[in-house]
């Protein structure tokens, strides 16, 4: 059977391209405690973070201290910390250099889609990533679906002139998975990042990798 050629990569970012769990974590620490809420280990935030800033406040805020006033508030004080103290600890993963490297040199096209809010993203991607040329970066936009909604996803494919089923989409969480099942693209989870291998399964990654290097194999 003929393989299917993969022209193009979508990435998801928060624990696939770059590590932000410290600096996520200790924005969100900072604005628990100046609230008076008790805060987490920084281990904790693997399974708070991805779907979007709303949801990783709600998930760190305590169960009788979620209503929408105070998700809000505390969302406001959490985006104002992080945007002065996202980029303390943030790094890419080790690998992902040469990942790109390589994704480069053989001409596929890239592109990153996060639910980190857009401005985030883009900064994220315009400072850390800079070496590299991604074709579009797009974060969480007001009147958009976050994923797994494959509404941005297939905005990627459109924009860039690609089949989605071209598309390897690598991201870390089950989340990612839905998005690149339900856009019509090949879900591969990553090992590194913040979630495990079960959920990844269960969300319906195709292939796992351990490393950025193993990327080659789906390369033709």
């Amino acid at each position: 059977m003929r393989t299917l050629h993969h022209s193009a990569v979508l990435f998801d970012l928060d624990g696939t391209l770059l590590d932000t769990l410290e600096d996520l974590g200790h924005a969100v620490n900072r604005m628990l405690t100046s609230r008076g809420f008790p805060i987490h280990r920084i281990d904790v935030f693997r399974s708070f973070i991805g779907d979007g800033t709303a949801m990783l406040i709600t998930r760190a805020l305590p169960e009788d201290h979620r209503d929408h006033e105070t998700v809000q508030r505390c969302l406001e004080m959490f985006l104002k910390d992080y945007g002065q103290h996202w980029n303390v600890r943030t790094r890419p993963y080790d690998g992902i250099p040469e990942m790109l490297d390589t994704l480069t040199s053989r001409g596929l096209r890239m592109a990153v889609l996060s639910n980190k809010p857009d401005e985030f993203t883009k900064r994220c991607v315009t400072e850390l990533l800079s070496t590299w040329s991604f074709d579009l970066v797009i974060g969480q936009r007001d009147g958009v679906p976050p994923k797994p909604d494959p509404t941005s996803a297939l905005e990627v494919a459109d924009r860039l002139d690609v089949p989605p089923a071209s598309f390897l989409y690598l991201g870390d969480s089950g989340i990612d998975m839905k998005t690149a099942t339900a856009a019509g693209m090949f879900p591969i989870g990553v090992l590194w990042g913040f979630r495990e291998a079960e959920e990844l399964r269960e969300g319906g990654a195709r292939a796992l990798i351990n490393h950025p290097r193993d990327i080659v194999r789906f390369l033709d």
